[in-house]
């Protein structure tokens, strides 16, 4: 009866002033446009560069229909189920389980703190592509495309400036709510990227050459598992997935606290999956038919394997060099717009983790939201969390030494010492590498063995003329088949992050 009146409490308030989708293609848009970002159009390509191409690939589908979809039905479900942020959701449901809350919630505080300075990043290339129609070597000062980036990141100041404004667009629509900011802006914003996505693809696939790029993709190189080893590229796709797809962060928690009983939660993860997906490797046929025809035209500095310069070099490289004149402004003032729009419709459901459980906390006590206030706060604190990583240039600005050297006695393991070139790849460590994996491993096992599939089907099955196809399937992913991979995907994260030699 306890659990019962918490339940109820949680969809009181979500009917009151917290808000709600008003239609099921908003929702879509708003849940795609989340798992569509700098994960997809930066983070697969590169990965998928640096990690033998079709062998990455194919760990990453086996990945979706084996821990993606799960997860993303388990937190849907969840959200819907309380009404609440991923905090409250797991202290209604069973308050010994609260800190996996709090893993979310520190993991997206962490994130967006760095996700915002790239975006700013991506920002600034937008801005000197456009510059660049109109007035040759206005927008880059006529440097080359690794001596700009270089000289850019250490630029203290210019860095900060485009992380304030990307960070300031992102709080603007989060101030505007569910339906008024989420939803509205994505709503425009997937079908504008959309487009842009598939001229620039077009573009991409009719280059001479292109075609090394695609097989690259696409051809089987089962030699990549043996030269590369098969755990580093399982935990590479796995860390690419749940970046890619919000999980672990309570977005899709949040996102799902937000739906009616109408909403077909079960076919709904499906189709934002299989379109992530499709998004990922869309972003690949942007990326790599033009990395290998300028490959195969010789044009240096360009490589698969580029690793993150690849956003802001090589293909850097591809506009103003391989293509160059006008046109190569125009499609490299294009592509940064698509990156963008792809990453701001991340940006503001991170950032709506980080408030929903302000939000969330006055509204059960019954006061008036203050999203507004609330949101300007939040910002405040993220901007201050992500100076370090405006101020390191990436790791430039350390004078080759580590940005940051954690001793090994915090650990009690004195012959480990952890250290990294830059405060992004800090962030991105103990977020992606280690909340989000663990969040999620321990998310399928609350599912599984604490309040059982049953209680996730009961809820799904609340929506008319909806039942639980495969419930089998689900069940074995969540008690069994997910908890286990994610496990080994996080040892494969402790492995590197201390240099243990597990594996």
């Amino acid at each position: 009866m306890e659990k019962q009146s918490e339940l109820s409490k949680a969809k009181q308030i979500d009917n009151n002033e917290r808000g709600q989708w008003s239609s099921k293609i908003g929702f879509l848009m708003a849940s795609i446009g989340s798992s569509v970002g700098l994960g997809n159009i930066w983070g697969f390509p590169y990965k998928m560069g640096a990690n033998g191409g079709f062998a990455f690939l194919i760990i990453y589908l086996a990945l979706l229909v084996f821990v993606g979809f799960a997860a993303l039905l388990g937190e849907f479900t969840l959200g819907r189920m309380t009404g609440e942020g991923i905090i409250g959701t797991y202290r209604t449901l069973n308050k010994k389980f609260t800190f996996v809350g709090w893993f979310g919630v520190i993991s997206a505080f962490l994130v967006i703190s760095f996700y915002c300075v790239l975006g700013g990043f991506v920002l600034r290339y937008a801005v000197g592509f456009l510059m660049e129609i109109f007035s040759a070597g206005s927008g880059f000062g006529g440097l080359g495309s690794g001596e700009f980036f270089g000289s850019f990141i250490v630029n203290g100041f210019s860095s900060a400036f485009y992380f304030f404004i990307f960070l300031g667009l992102t709080s603007v629509i989060v101030m505007g709510g569910v339906k008024g900011g989420l939803e509205k802006f994505t709503t425009f914003a997937m079908p504008t990227l959309s487009i842009i996505m598939i001229i620039v693809i077009i573009k991409s696939l009719t280059l001479e050459g292109a075609i090394e790029g695609v097989k690259f993709m696409f051809e089987p190189n089962w030699q990549a598992f043996s030269e590369i080893g098969f755990v580093k590229i399982l935990k590479t796709a796995a860390g690419q997935m749940f970046f890619s797809l919000s999980l672990g962060m309570g977005i899709m928690v949040i996102y799902g606290s937000y739906l009616s009983k109408q909403e077909d939660i079960q076919k709904s993860s499906i189709v934002i999956g299989v379109a992530d997906t499709i998004f990922a490797v869309l972003a690949g046929l942007m990326i790599m038919p033009a990395v290998g025809a300028f490959m195969a035209q010789g044009v240096e500095g360009i490589t698969y394997g580029a690793g993150p310069g690849l956003l802001f070099i090589t293909m850097h490289q591809v506009f103003s060099v391989g293509m160059g004149g006008f046109m190569g402004n125009l499609f490299g003032f294009m592509f940064y717009m698509l990156v963008f729009f792809a990453a701001i419709t991340s940006s503001i459901s991170v950032l709506e983790v980080c408030i929903a459980f302000f939000v969330d906390k006055r509204l059960k006590e019954g006061k008036s939201s203050q999203r507004i206030k609330i949101t300007a706060i939040v910002c405040i604190v993220i901007f201050i969390l992500g100076l370090p990583v405006t101020l390191d240039g990436l790791g430039s600005g350390t004078a080759g030494g580590a940005a940051i050297d954690i001793p090994a006695v915090m650990f009690g393991m004195s012959e480990v010492r952890v250290a990294f070139d830059c405060w992004l790849d800090f962030y991105d460590m103990i977020s992606e590498g280690l909340l989000m994996p663990l969040g999620t491993m321990l998310m399928c096992l609350f599912i599984g063995w604490i309040i059982g599939t049953k209680a996730i089907v009961k809820e799904l099955e609340e929506t008319p003329k909806v039942k639980i196809i495969s419930y089998r399937f689900w069940e074995i992913c969540f008690k069994y088949i997910a908890p286990v991979i994610v496990f080994i995907v996080f040892l494969g994260q402790i492995d590197d992050f201390f240099g243990l030699g597990i594996f």
